[in-house]
C-alpha cells in the first residue's frame, strides 16, 4: 500500500493489552510520487550499536481502538542530533487513553534512533532536535490508537498500518506494541524500522523495492508488508569503520 508500513487487519472491538519492550525497546507512510529515492544499503550489516538493556520490563501497554483524539507531548528541549546539515525540529505526542507508555519514554527511544550513526544524519544532509509543549516544531511524531492514526492519515480505513501525512509522523500503537508477524527481528528493531522509515518520507525519500534475496532491505521499503528476501534491516546507512 503506498503511503503506509503495513497491510490491513481487522480492529480489535475491546481494549487489548500487549507486552511492550523494554524501555530501550520502546521506542510511520509515503509522500507523494517524484520523491528522491533512498540510499541503498550495502551488501552487509555493520555490527550494531551496543545497546544496554534493563533488567526488567516496563508494565504493558493498554491501548483502545480509538483514544481520546488528544496528545500529552514530552516536555523539555532534547540535545541536537548530528552537527551538519538541515536542522529539523520535531515534538514527540502520546495519544491521551494509551495507558502505560510515557511520553519521555516514547521521546527518548526516538531520540535514540534518530540520533543512531546509521540513521538519517550519517551523512551530514539531515540533523535533528526535539523540542517541547508551545514551540513550532517542522513536524510532530504522533504515537496514535488506530482509529486516531485513520483520522491524522486521512487515507480512509485502515487501523493498521503507520504513515506520514505532511508534517505529521504517525506511529500506530498498534504495531508500536506487537510489531508484524515474520519479521525475523526484534520488537526494538522494527520499532527503530517504523521511525526511520516514516521520518524518511518527511525528508523527502519515496519506496524502495529488496535489491535482492539475502541482501538489507532498504529502510524505505514497505517492510511491514513483507521483506521479498531481504533481511530486516532500520537503517538508511551503515558506518563503514
Amino acid at each position: 500500500m503506498v503511503g503506509t508500513t503495513g497491510r490491513r487487519n481487522p480492529r480489535r472491538a475491546l481494549l487489548v493489552t500487549l507486552a511492550a519492550g523494554a524501555v530501550a525497546m520502546a521506542l510511520f507512510g509515503g509522500g507523494p510520487a517524484g520523491h528522491k529515492p533512498a540510499p541503498h544499503p550495502p551488501a552487509a550489516f555493520a555490527p550494531p550499536v551496543a545497546v544496554t538493556q534493563p533488567d526488567t520490563a516496563p508494565p504493558p501497554a493498554v491501548y483502545p481502538p480509538r483514544g481520546a483524539g488528544t496528545f500529552r507531548i514530552a516536555t523539555g528541549d532534547g540535545a541536537r542530533l548530528g552537527q551538519a546539515g538541515t536542522l529539523l525540529r520535531f515534538q514527540v505526542a502520546v495519544e491521551n487513553g494509551i495507558g502505560n507508555v510515557e511520553p519521555s519514554a516514547v521521546a527518548a527511544a526516538i531520540e535514540a534512533t534518530l540520533g543512531d550513526r546509521r540513521g538519517w544524519t550519517a551523512d551530514g544532509s539531515w540533523s535533528f532536535q526535539r523540542v517541547g509543549p508551545g514551540q513550532l516544531p517542522d513536524f510532530t511524531v504522533y504515537l496514535a490508537t488506530p482509529d486516531t492514526r485513520d483520522d491524522l492519515c486521512e487515507m480512509g480505513p485502515d487501523g493498521y498500518t503507520s504513515c506520514r501525512n505532511g508534517d505529521k509522523v504517525v506511529l500506530n500503537v498498534a504495531r508500536w506494541a506487537e510489531g508484524v508477524p515474520d519479521y525475523g527481528a526484534p520488537l526494538w528493531q522494527y520499532r527503530e524500522y517504523m521511525v526511520n522509515h516514516e521520518v524518511g518520507h518527511r525528508l523527502g525519500f519515496d519506496h524502495e523495492q529488496c535489491p535482492g534475496a539475502g541482501r538489507p532491505a532498504p529502510v524505505m521499503q514497505q517492510q511491514t508488508l513483507g521483506l521479498q528476501g531481504c533481511v530486516a534491516n532500520a537503517w538508511p546507512h551503515q558506518p563503514t569503520g
